[in-house]
């Protein structure tokens, strides 16, 4: 049972994947898209400002069959610095862990025991955290770290197809009628390694913390339903208690 715990914790809480820049001008359709939906959710300057930011979540996670309840909340400062905790129940075990990541290095406790990641680890992490933050602000498609694609998306929809240069790459979709972020597909690893086409999507958008954030969040594993969530808290923070990104005791 501790293992799925393991594994089900580590595939909800993530961190993002650093990438050198390309030196190729994205394309002026896919930027134009993004500018639109950035736009969307608030205007760029109030993006920009969310440089430090908090959320809780309530939901389920299906893994193995068994659909259990989890609650986390999550801070995160910048691109290399994160704190996630959560709580769940897992066939009537109740469960807790922490996620840390602080520049180079980073850590998971579960249930009491503290590991440290290796260097694998350390990048799944923080690619799956980088899937989390995109859809919030957009913003890292406009680092210059992602090779852009426009491509022609659904039919009430638009994608681009952002490609980093470790040659990863994750398809985001907007709205036409509204240009907010509606979904996320990406391959992503499991806790074993295991790699998964994940389909995640977006949706009751609410103005939170000034800016309009999804509140309904659901991912497919491989066409099979993994997690769904509820947003139930945002915030901009002005000021992150650097102990957060300590090593979890």
């Amino acid at each position: 049972m501790k293992s799925i715990c393991l594994t089900a914790v580590a595939i909800v809480f993530c961190s993002i994947q650093t990438a050198t820049s390309f030196a190729a001008d994205p394309p002026s359709d896919a930027i134009a898209a993004i500018d639109k939906a950035i736009q969307a959710l608030g205007g760029e300057a109030k993006l920009k400002a969310a440089t430090a930011i908090s959320w809780k979540t309530k939901g389920k996670v299906n893994f193995g069959g068994n659909e259990s309840e989890i609650n986390g909340q999550t801070v995160a400062e910048g691109a290399d610095k994160i704190h996630g905790e959560f709580e769940g129940d897992f066939g009537g075990m109740k469960f807790k862990g922490v996620t840390v990541i602080n520049g180079d290095k980073g850590w998971r406790n579960f249930g009491g025991m503290v590991m440290e990641l290796d260097k694998e680890g350390l990048q799944m992490e923080r690619r799956n955290h980088l899937l989390q933050i995109v859809p919030v602000t957009l913003l890292p498609l406009k680092s210059g770290q992602f090779k852009l694609v426009l491509l022609a998306g659904e039919k009430s929809a638009v994608a681009v197809k952002a490609t980093g240069a470790d040659g990863k790459s994750f398809t985001i979709h907007f709205d036409k009628e509204s240009a907010l972020p509606i979904k996320l597909v990406a391959k992503v690893a499991g806790f074993d390694g295991q790699e998964f086409t994940q389909e995640t999507s977006y949706s009751d958008y609410k103005e939170m913390g000034g800016i309009k954030k999804a509140t309904k969040i659901a991912s497919l594993r491989d066409g099979e339903a993994f997690v769904k969530q509820e947003v139930v808290e945002f915030k901009i923070l002005d000021k992150v208690d650097q102990k957060l990104f300590d090593e979890p005791k």
